[in-house]
């Protein structure tokens, strides 16, 4: 017999890859990996009406990215109709379920008078045969309970008397996705079903449907994932919190980071480490030790995160994956620019924490004219013209016959503010903006090193010509 497990991963491609999906399908590629079993994917695009290609092949981009490669699938519901309909045969011919030809309308207005809102059984025994606008319903048992077996949650009942008779073929002929779910588990051999808590109200109805026709094979056993939640303790919702996948993975967040980080949400190592790398989550990780509490997604963690895996790239793989971010920015692809960038690299990766941060941090040592932020020259210039002149001007002097190293370049620096009395932070302030366009930045010596000293020269020499024209005004 095989005892190994059989999971499945099955989005519904109706907008972008959230990352709750990512979540839920790293802990069930996870548990697989760590068990030998095997990782199932699986599409549910039933609703023709909000499916889109483009999300289809933006679920397989993202898994690809992640690295969550499955053993099976890509398996497509739209595909198995015939499967559906086998089994709501089946069940029409064992007295499980009956058409029902109540529209949305109608049982809402027989509900009004009743405490509990919800269809009220209508057609239950008018034995009424296909047709237009009449869907399937399952006969819910009017007495008992339903028990979940949750690895996670423990023993959740579920009493009948709380749901109703619930639609399981649409009248328009398509199955609901709890039906579809049901036939494909025992079709493909699921041994467990790890999914968010928000599919928990639905696993009563999906057990009752499985007992009755598959009443021979074993029942999954379920674990459902705690919600992710934003900074408000809402549920992350695709509407108001930035969730999409893509979109991170568009920032320059790193897949290792963002797999570290969708790990420890809801889990974590018993030694409380953070850091993790794939093979420690892969021997560490239990479906038994993720908690109940809701999980905050917390952007400002994940991109600490993704900092710390940037800094620990060698600086090969670093300017590598920096490499889609040149390749569509202004910096033109001479060898001379390749070369200044990869001496920049150490400097810059110590500094961001997002591959996108990347081009705006090193954009002043490539611009044939440098673009000065407007803030900064008033913060680290204007406020007292006067000194920044001389500070520049001095500077200039200096700089033209010094050895050009960050040695010499500090050493004169530092005699220029001890001359007019100021600390070196604030002597290098104004030369900063003149050079890098900004107050902050790269360290600055190391960045005029690189760039060269004429240039250096070319641009104090520009910012003066500018000061003494404010001067004048």
């Amino acid at each position: 017999m095989n005892h190994k497990p059989r999971v499945r991963f099955a989005p519904s491609p109706t907008g972008y890859f959230h990352v709750g999906g990512a979540r839920t399908a790293l802990f069930n590629w996870l548990f697989a990996r760590k068990l030998k079993g095997s990782f199932i994917l699986r599409i549910e695009d039933t609703d023709e009406e909000r499916n889109k290609p483009e999300w289809i092949k933006g679920i397989y981009d993202a898994l690809n990215w992640l690295g969550l490669n499955w053993d099976e699938g890509p398996y497509r519901q739209s595909e198995r109709y015939q499967l559906y309909k086998k089994a709501a045969d089946k069940l029409i011919e064992q007295g499980n379920a009956y058409y029902c030809e109540c529209s949305k309308e109608d049982v809402a207005a027989r509900a009004l008078p009743n405490s509990t809102p919800g269809y009220d059984g209508f057609c239950r025994d008018k034995n009424l045969g296909p047709g237009p606008k009449r869907a399937l319903r399952f006969k819910v048992p009017p007495i008992g309970v339903t028990v979940v077996d949750d690895i996670i949650r423990g023993q959740v009942e579920f009493a009948h008397s709380s749901f109703e008779d619930f639609i399981i073929v649409k009248s328009s002929g398509g199955p609901i996705f709890v039906l579809a779910n049901v036939v494909d588990d025992a079709d493909m051999g699921i041994t467990h079903i790890i999914r968010g808590e928000e599919h928990l109200p639905t696993t009563p109805k999906a057990i009752l449907l499985w007992k009755a026709i598959y009443p021979d094979i074993p029942i999954p056993r379920y674990a459902h994932v705690p919600l992710l939640v934003n900074e408000k303790r809402q549920k992350l919702s695709k509407r108001r919190d930035p969730v999409a996948l893509e979109d991170y993975k568009n920032q320059g967040y790193l897949p290792e980071a963002m797999l570290n980080y969708l790990v420890l949400l809801g889990w974590a190592p018993k030694d409380g480490r953070e850091v993790l790398n794939l093979d420690e989550m892969i021997n560490e990780f239990s479906l038994e030790e993720v908690n109940l509490s809701p999980s905050f997604f917390d952007v400002k963690k994940l991109r600490h995160f993704n900092g710390i895996y940037i800094r620990d790239l060698s600086d090969k793989d670093f300017i590598s994956l920096c490499e889609p971010w040149l390749n569509t920015s202004k910096i033109e692809k001479t060898s001379n620019n390749l070369e200044t960038f990869s001496k920049l690299a150490p400097l810059v990766k110590q500094r961001v924490e997002v591959l996108g941060q990347v081009i705006p941090m090193v954009e002043f040592a490539f611009a044939d004219e440098v673009e000065i932020d407007e803030k900064s020259w008033q913060k680290s210039v204007l406020k007292n013209k006067d000194l920044s002149l001389a500070i520049l001007s001095e500077s200039f002097e200096k700089f033209l016959h010094l050895d050009w190293d960050v040695e010499s370049l500090h050493k004169s620096l530092e005699e220029i503010g001890q001359n007019l009395g100021l600390k070196l932070s604030k002597t290098q302030a104004s030369i900063r903006v003149a050079i890098t366009g900004n107050s902050v930045g790269l360290p600055l010596f190391d960045s005029m090193v690189i760039i060269g000293r004429d240039i250096c020269l070319l641009r104090i020499s520009k910012a003066i010509e500018r000061l003494k024209l404010e001067l004048s005004d």
